[in-house]
């Protein structure tokens, strides 16, 4: 597989097989990430790996946090509000066109959220990664951030895994912290679940559409 066939292929997975996924692939993986463009060469990244007895204790203490209700207050946002166009079409549209596929109308909003809680399970997936940043870096440390975290997604495509980066997270971070020890300076930016996709799942027959050129690319 040649990059442009990465870049062509990768999707947000949100359903994943229950099948194992050997995790030393995945380091090898995050390993050769860390090859991704760093501003200065200061590689913010900071990375806790989740998997086997690990990562099924961290989802049975995840499922009675979501029955309970339990959030974080974000320390980040993570979009702006409010949102303008065509940014804004163009979130929602992604969201309208995911839950049409799953059959659930706008106005269920009873089964939307309990498909949003699969989030909180990685959408099944046997290995998962949080992505930190120290709480001293600034914009452009954590644009390095979004650089590695491609740079994963289109590694772990060559692999053959699929992915979902989730920065949904952001509401469960002082659980998160906590469960995987990071220290007070470092804070969470996502997770990232990982693992074979469910190809026969209608979640994933479907591809985001792109804004044309012309929105975006401008000659000088």
């Amino acid at each position: 597989m040649n990059v442009s066939q990465a870049v062509a292929q990768r999707r947000s997975c949100r359903a994943f097989l229950e099948q194992p996924v050997d995790p030393d692939l995945v380091r090898e993986v995050l390993v050769k990430a860390a090859r991704a463009a760093s501003g200065g060469n200061v590689q913010p990244w900071r990375l806790y790996l989740l998997h086997g007895d690990r990562m099924a204790d961290f989802k049975a203490q995840m499922a009675e946090r979501s029955a309970k209700g339990l959030v974080d207050a974000p320390e980040y946002p993570v979009y702006p509000s409010p949102m303008k166009e065509p940014y804004r079409s163009q979130r929602f549209g992604v969201g309208e066109t995911m839950y049409a596929r799953l059959g659930i109308p706008r106005e269920n909003k009873q089964k939307r959220l309990e498909w949003f809680a699969n989030n909180f399970q990685f959408f099944g997936a046997p290995v998962a990664a949080f992505l930190f940043v120290d709480r001293d870096m600034g914009a452009a440390q954590w644009s390095d951030l979004g650089g590695y975290l491609a740079t994963v997604m289109l590694l772990l495509e060559e692999a053959g895994l699929g992915s979902c980066p989730q920065e949904a997270w952001c509401t469960q971070h002082k659980f998160v912290s906590d469960f995987v020890s990071a220290p007070a300076e470092e804070m969470l930016f996502a997770g990232l679940a990982i693992g074979l996709p469910d190809t026969a799942h209608p979640v994933n027959g479907f591809m985001s559409e792109r804004a044309e050129p012309e929105v975006w690319l401008r000659d000088a």
